[in-house]
């Protein structure tokens, strides 16, 4: 598979990750953000286990489990709080924020130096973002704001941490995925159960909106991501990732009858040129050499203007 085909690959993963808003706030019942990431983690992963019949062996029992926490435990409930304090255009800049944390930590964890060119496309691409999607609107509360931040910060790491660590000999992307959306799915089992329980009424739109979820933004979206990202460079692969956004913005205007004027129509050429720049940048120095595998460095989807009800 050469490069532009394994680009393509890995950026179906982002954009299906756009569609969480929509479903979520259309499907799904209210309130209840860590049942909807526990439904979405711990069925899909065991799926892919079933299906790979692979296990983590030695020191992949503890980095399966660390990986799975920081990109899938404490991920999605960050950002589901972030989602529900804040508008969506701020949770949604705030995701697009983190190319620019997986370029720093890239720093001391993959040894690549951090280019003019990769400081400024991650720059160019919250710019663009935050021309899409933020509104006159637009409140800054200290907790959504902090969730945000960690829940960037988590997946940042997490990226980075599976870029060094590699994926195993033998291991497919289904696998691979499954490990980590298991692991994350147990992290949320007890707090989901404990603190929110199932809701109270689950129809046949919400059983629809689950199993896209689950299926299709976990289980396919993760192993697209796996099977096309392991050998992009870290910070071009977050930047794949502000396709989500884009994705709900679109959606947004499609389904919900928002309407784009021309800060917005900027904002997604400024987005769109961060992310074609990213993967033309030539690759970055490195001292420590990493392998294939990053997982997904998901942003938020969000609406146009108005305030989100959930995270991817």
């Amino acid at each position: 598979m050469n490069t532009t085909s394994r680009t393509l690959l890995t950026a179906l993963a982002p954009a299906i990750w756009g569609t969480t808003y929509l479903v979520t706030s259309h499907l799904l019942p209210p309130g209840s953000p860590l049942f909807a990431a526990l439904v979405r983690a711990l069925p899909a992963g065991l799926l892919a286990l079933a299906i790979s019949r692979t296990l983590p062996r030695g020191s992949w029992w503890w980095k399966s489990l660390l990986l799975g926490a920081l990109n899938i435990g404490a991920f999605f409930p960050l950002l589901f709080v972030a989602a529900g304090r804040l508008p969506g255009g701020v949770a949604a800049t705030l995701g697009a924020g983190q190319p620019l944390i997986v370029a720093l930590l890239a720093l001391p964890l993959l040894g690549e130096r951090l280019s003019a060119l990769r400081l400024a496309t991650g720059v160019l691409g919250i710019v663009g973002v935050g021309f899409v999607v933020l509104g006159p609107g637009a409140a800054f509360d200290p907790l959504g704001l902090g969730a945000g931040l960690l829940g960037s910060l988590s997946m940042g790491a997490g990226v980075v941490l599976t870029k060094r660590w590699g994926r195993p000999a033998g291991v497919g992307a289904v696998g691979f995925a499954g490990w980590q959306l298991t692991a994350g799915g147990l992290v949320l089992l007890v707090p989901a159960l404990l603190i929110e329980g199932v809701p109270a009424r689950v129809d046949g739109p919400a059983v629809v909106g689950y199993l896209w979820l689950g299926l299709v933004g976990g289980l396919l979206a993760y192993a697209a991501w796996f099977a096309g990202v392991g050998r992009l460079p870290a910070t071009s692969t977050a930047l794949l990732g502000l396709l989500s956004p884009l994705v709900a913005a679109l959606l947004g205007v499609a389904v919900a009858g928002e309407r784009l004027g021309p800060a917005q129509l900027l904002g997604f050429a400024l987005a769109l040129a961060a992310m074609v720049a990213g993967q033309l940048a030539p690759p970055a120095r490195r001292r420590v050499v990493a392998h294939a595998g990053p997982v997904a460095p998901e942003s938020v989807p969000a609406s146009l203007r108005n305030g989100a009800q959930s995270a991817p």
